[in-house]
């Protein structure tokens, strides 16, 4: 656009934040994603790039903050690319959630005839997670990249982290330092760690994995012996794993244990479940047990039915709300999640799940083929969504109800678009805050069946 240039200064307010966490604001119609401020404040920008229908800008100063400014707690922010709105109040957060999921269903999904609930927050929104991923780099750093760069800033204290994790990187820290123990270098092929991932526990368990780039971990036994003496963690895991590639995947293939039990037990309501290294669980176990509660309430058992959950990793939903239902197929592609949900189904006596690995495009038609009357669909899929092919054996399984779960506005817009045009009402949208301080929402949707517009 000729009336804007690289390096002009605009004054904007920041109506919005993207998915990204950026500003959005607006100069004569056009858009503008800005680096820095929040909603509500009035910025000066620098415009840094210009795009055919937006810009992007970075803030040089803020000339009115807004009044859902706060003084963040995180001395990181905003720097570190973990967290997007430690500066933005908590009860804004969780409108601009409602709102995020609002503007996904009507613009992507020109869903505009449905009521969306108030997001459902944490009571305290921080030290919640129960999963903690961390890189390594030069001079024993540990901590999280710099925002839009792979500059690692080194992290002592993450307050959306479980206090214990403190702790666990103080001792990795000590032992590299003291043994000489080199992060591993992408750029040079040289060095030895690359990540670490620490899971936590209701009842203050540890599982610890050290993340390497071959199988060599010098002085293993004594950062076992300085782990397991934590006087303020009880760690009863510790895995070595080999990750050989060079990629953004934080785990690779291969797993050795060091010490101690092969999984560890958390808990979702009274339920037990075993995690390994690489299980999918979810990362909030307080605000799960809500999630997992809207979903029962949508279901509205009576004790009769007949469901099926889709992706359902190692078991949680189906086996949270196993007694209120007569029988569960859970289906999910990953076999060694089967296997875990397997044993997880052992570990709670419950003996009304039948877990099936595959794809659920696949599954699905079986279970009508057999005459099995689906009453309930649950789906819980990644952030890609649902397939085009999955839709349609959804449909073709013809439940009365539907219920999605959905860890991104954008690609759930999209599918229950697809789903409406198939004779289903949205009858509930209800936005989980299960990441306080991100800009990520976890949403339940209810969806039943009433049939095709003649």
């Amino acid at each position: 656009m000729e009336t804007f240039k690289v390096g002009n200064e605009l004054i904007l307010d920041i109506m919005d934040i993207n998915s990204d966490g950026m500003g959005v604001g607006k100069c004569e119609g056009f858009t503008f994603f800005i680096d820095g401020g929040t909603i509500g404040d009035k910025v000066k920008i620098r415009i840094t790039e210009m795009k055919k229908r937006f810009g992007i800008g970075k803030a040089i100063e803020i000339i009115e903050k807004s009044r859902y400014r706060i003084e963040s707690k995180c001395k990181f922010f905003p720097k570190c690319d973990g967290c997007q709105l430690h500066n933005l109040d908590y009860k804004k957060q969780l409108e601009f959630k409602r709102d995020m999921v609002k503007n996904n269903l009507e613009r992507i999904g020109k869903i505009t005839d449905v009521e969306i609930d108030d997001t459902l927050g944490m009571d305290y929104p921080y030290r919640y997670r129960n999963k903690a991923e961390f890189k390594v780099g030069k001079g024993s750093n540990i901590g999280y990249f710099k925002r839009e760069t792979h500059d690692l800033i080194p992290i002592d204290k993450c307050i959306i982290q479980n206090e214990i994790v403190d702790g666990i990187l103080h001792i990795i820290r000590d032992y590299m330092k003291g043994y000489k123990v080199q992060a591993y270098d992408s750029r040079t092929k040289k060095g030895i760690i690359k990540n670490i991932l620490i899971r936590t526990t209701k009842d203050s368990k540890v599982m610890v994995v050290i993340v390497t780039k071959g199988d060599n971990l010098p002085h293993k036994e004594e950062l076992v012996k300085l782990l397991i003496g934590m006087k303020e963690a009880i760690v009863v895991s510790i895995y070595q794993n080999i990750n050989e590639k060079d990629t953004s995947l934080t785990l690779g293939s291969r797993d050795i244990k060091l010490y101690g039990e092969d999984k560890i037990i958390d808990y979702i309501g009274e339920y037990k479940f075993l995690i390994s290294p690489k299980s999918f669980f979810q990362v909030n176990s307080v605000q799960t047990e809500v999630l997992y509660n809207k979903v029962l309430e949508y279901l509205d058992l009576k004790g009769d039915e007949t469901l099926v959950d889709l992706y359902c990793g190692i078991g949680t939903i189906a086996l949270y709300i196993s007694k209120y239902a007569k029988k569960i197929y859970g289906v999910e592609v990953v076999k060694e999640a089967i296997e875990d949900a397997k044993e997880n189904l052992k570990l709670n006596n419950v003996d009304n799940i039948e877990f099936i690995q595959g794809k659920s495009e696949d599954i699905l038609p079986k279970l009508n083929e057999k005459g099995i009357k689906i009453d309930a669909i649950i789906v819980d899929p990644p952030r890609k969504g649902l397939d085009k092919t999955l839709i349609d054996s959804i449909i073709k399984a013809n439940p009365q109800k539907i219920v999605y779960v959905s860890c991104n506005p954008s690609t759930l817009a999209r599918d229950l678009a697809c789903i409406k045009e198939e004779g289903y009402g949205i009858e509930k949208v209800q936005p989980v805050d299960m990441f306080g301080m991100t800009v990520h929402v976890e949403c339940v949707i209810l969806m039943t069946y009433c049939g095709l517009e003649k």
